[in-house]
Parts: C-alpha cells; sequence; structure tokens
C-alpha cells in the first residue's frame, strides 16, 4: 500500500504535455547496442539515468558511458543513479571502455561518471586512464568528458585536463538560489570554478542546466550569463523529468517555444553552441558539438 506522502504526490503531479511523448526503443541498431552494453557489463548514463532519448541515441548506434561504477556517493534531489558505498575502482575498466567503443564504431564519444567522494583522486585517475586507452584503442574516436567536480581539489582536475579530451563537460544543473535543494552536495560557485580553471587550461567546454524545478526566468538568464562568464562555449538547456516519487518533483513544464527563446538569447550572448529543448540531456546530439567548435 501506498503512503500517504506518496499518493499526495501523486495526486498533485502535474500531467507530461504532448511534446513529452518519446517513441519506445526499436531497431537493429538498438539491440545490438544493447547487446554490447550487456556482453561487455558497461554502465551507461542512459540507463542509469532513465533518459528518455535512450532509444533515438541507441538506435543511431551511440551511448554515453558511464565509469567508476553505477552507484554515486552524493544523492542530489534530481538524479536517478543509485547512491550509497560503491565498490573499488576497476582498472581494467578504461581498456573495457575502450574496446566497446571500437566494436560500436564510435565516432564520437561520450564518457561520465558517478561522484567517487570516497576515492582520494575523485576516481580522476581511471578518467585519465580511459581517455589514454580510447585514444589508444580507438585513435579515430573524438571525445566528450562529462565530469564531477571533484569536490574543488583542483590536483585532481588537473589530470581532465592533461588527459585532453575534445570537450570536457560539467553541468551547473540549476540555478543558485536551487543549488542546494538539487545538488546536496555541490556548490554553484565551485562548479563555476571547475569550468574557469578547464577553461585557462585550454579546453573546449560545456555545460548543461535542467528547467521546471521552480525557477524563474530571471534566473535562468542570471545562470547563462554566469556561465559565459566562465567561457563556457555550449550550453544545453532541458527539461527535468521526476524519476520516482521520491525525488523532486516537476514545478513547470516549460514549452517548446520558451526553449527556442533561450537558445536564441544563448546564442546573442556568445555561447559557440546551444541545444535547448524539452528532451535535450547533456549528451544529446553531441556529436554535433564538436564540429560547431
Amino acid at each position: 500500500m501506498e503512503s500517504t506522502e506518496t499518493q499526495e504526490i501523486v495526486k498533485t503531479r502535474i500531467p507530461k504535455p504532448k511534446w513529452l511523448r518519446v517513441k519506445l526503443p526499436t531497431g537493429e541498431n538498438f539491440k545490438k547496442v544493447r547487446s554490447l552494453v550487456d556482453e561487455h557489463k558497461l554502465h551507461t548514463i542512459c540507463e542509469s539515468g532513465s533518459c528518455p532519448n535512450m532509444g533515438e541515441c541507441w538506435g543511431e548506434g551511440t551511448a554515453t558511458f558511464m565509469i567508476l561504477g553505477n552507484i554515486c556517493t552524493r544523492s542530489c534531489g534530481f538524479c536517478a543513479v543509485a547512491t550509497g558505498r560503491p565498490e573499488a575502482a576497476d582498472p581494467f575498466e578504461p581498456a573495457r571502455v575502450a574496446r566497446s567503443i571500437q566494436l560500436m564504431q564510435v565516432k564520437h564519444a561520450v564518457i561520465t561518471s558517478v561522484d567517487r567522494d570516497d576515492l582520494s583522486d575523485g576516481g580522476s585517475q581511471i578518467w585519465f586512464d580511459t581517455v589514454a586507452a580510447v585514444r589508444r584503442i580507438s585513435p579515430g574516436t573524438t571525445m566528450e568528458t562529462l565530469i564531477p567536480d571533484f569536490a574543488g581539489k583542483w590536483e585532481n582536475l588537473q589530470r581532465i585536463i592533461d588527459a585532453a579530451p575534445e570537450i570536457v563537460s560539467h553541468n551547473l544543473e540549476t540555478v543558485r538560489r536551487l543549488t542546494k535543494e538539487v545538488r546536496i552536495q555541490a556548490k554553484y560557485d565551485r562548479s563555476l570554478e571547475v569550468l574557469l580553471r578547464l577553461k585557462q587550461g585550454g579546453m573546449r567546454t560545456k555545460s548543461g542546466v535542467m528547467l521546471g524545478l521552480g525557477e524563474t526566468e530571471e534566473e535562468v538568464l542570471e545562470t547563462m550569463q554566469d556561465l559565459r562568464s566562465v567561457g563556457v562555449d555550449i550550453l544545453t538547456l532541458g527539461q527535468y523529468l521526476q524519476p520516482t516519487p521520491k525525488h523532486l518533483p516537476v514545478k513547470e513544464f516549460i514549452t517548446p517555444e520558451k526553449f527556442a527563446e533561450y537558445k536564441e538569447v544563448g546564442l546573442k550572448m556568445g555561447f559557440r553552441y546551444v541545444e535547448s529543448g524539452p528532451l535535450v540531456r547533456s549528451s544529446y546530439h553531441a556529436e554535433k558539438h564538436i564540429f560547431e567548435l
């Protein structure tokens, strides 16, 4: 029997509008990727994060790989990835991920990870080794790395800069006012400093923000400007979708027209590329971004 709290959440949940409907995963390419992910025991944020675009992306033969396990040490109010005590880092994971990228013939790979605050290096050595392994095993593949903040330990961030993937992404996720609620263990200004240090290290940078958590239009524009102030090249804006009744509720569904307005404003601000729409996620159409820079 559902708890009273869960029943109340269900009663007050805003129904999804028609523009958020997605097709079910089908097709031979989807089955091929599904088989490779299972065979090589890979973790993908497509699955762990309940991404609405999994069918489209896997159907195109692409996937976003998640390294350092599938259990996160943080408990963000928006994220569907499991929280708890992770298993030990696997030193063989970089080669396994790189081999799978080669087998899938991926031209542009997106790699992300859970937060590993339990590790002294935050998992940065596995990050470095993974990028190096892809360069070695699949040299024709370009990479985008969607990284955590490494708890502000800058020597760990430096390993990402030293690895030099084509694009480095770190998501701000939400506006300043909502950060403590949405990203419990993260800090708004620390994330901006991550992006600034990456830019100072010569990286092409990217960040993403979810909308519909109760932010105002003024706050969205302020956040976009904050990201431009630290030199972010690529911006993604998407609709927050509540993964389970235990996660933060959707306060508002932003219309496609409003997303289009934000894209136009972002381009005028100086972002090189803006991906803005209800179903946009960090890695959505990532293969296009590298060719825009």
